[in-house]
């Protein structure tokens, strides 16, 4: 494992040994074949910031006005969300889903955690310093059918695995740099297997005279139900997902502060 891997999995040891305690309690009670994810059928969606690309564009961001080079989010991708296909706002009230809509998150209720998740939270979702764990809670973790605790611990866990793996490292080491389509399908391949790199979708936006890149959307098969049981990692979610077109051709790996 790599220097940069290790540096990212020190800080949220405490998460990961919360999430073993979590995954072992639940897989006695899962059936066997509740791991199979649903061969070419998208069931979920991944979605990873470029924290430093994406606070060019609403620098006045709490988490953006706070952001340093030092900070994990300056060479790793953050946590946006995991979300259901079709399905948002699952037993939420009207009056909370227009409160969400209006974008006044902190005024959305509390998501509570255990203080050691939600530490970890807070260094793998920046977006927190805006409420941002309340909004995506409440419009798709409640569609999840897990707890609060056990949508972001699978959240971060994945998260964590593709900021371990070549992808992570191809963006940290070309930070300040051209990224191209072919690189990243690539390192998603070396990664998660041949034809992973059909499975993810790559969003830029211009920002004056460059065009940065902002987020990945991954495409996961199945349920988070069994996702939070299933062995293998992001590799076998991303196999049996549906496939996608990339989007954006290429972009700049965005550093902080570039303007």
């Amino acid at each position: 494992m790599s220097t940069r891997a290790l540096l990212w999995l020190m800080p949220a040891l405490a998460m990961f040994v919360w999430v073993a305690t979590l995954t072992a309690a639940q897989s006695e009670s899962v059936p066997a074949d509740a791991n199979r994810a649903s061969v070419g059928k998208t069931g979920m969606i991944l979605a990873v910031s470029w924290q430093p690309a994406f606070c060019e564009t609403r620098p006045n961001k709490r988490e953006c006005a706070s952001q340093t080079a030092a900070r994990p989010d300056a060479t790793q991708f953050s946590l946006h969300g995991l979300w259901m296909m079709r399905k948002t706002y699952c037993g939420i009230g009207e009056d909370i889903q227009a409160l969400d809509k209006s974008g006044d998150w902190h005024a959305l209720p509390h998501v509570a955690l255990p203080p050691e998740l939600e530490n970890a939270l807070a260094l793998s979702m920046p977006g927190t310093q805006s409420a941002l764990d309340r909004h995506e809670w409440v419009k798709h973790g409640t569609c999840s059918g897990l707890t609060a605790a056990e949508y972001y611990a699978l959240s971060m866990r994945l998260l964590g695995e593709l900021n371990a793996s070549a992808v992570g490292e191809l963006f940290a080491d070309n930070v300040g740099n051209s990224l191209e389509e072919q690189a990243i399908r690539g390192a998603f391949e070396a990664s998660f297997g041949p034809g992973a790199g059909d499975r993810v979708k790559m969003q830029c936006r211009r920002d004056g005279q460059r065009r940065i890149i902002i987020e990945l959307t991954i495409g996961l098969a199945g349920e988070p139900t069994d996702a939070l049981t299933l062995e293998g990692g992001l590799g076998p979610l991303i196999k049996e997902a549906g496939a996608t077109k990339f989007g954006c051709p290429g972009g700049i790996v965005d550093a902080v502060g570039t303007q």
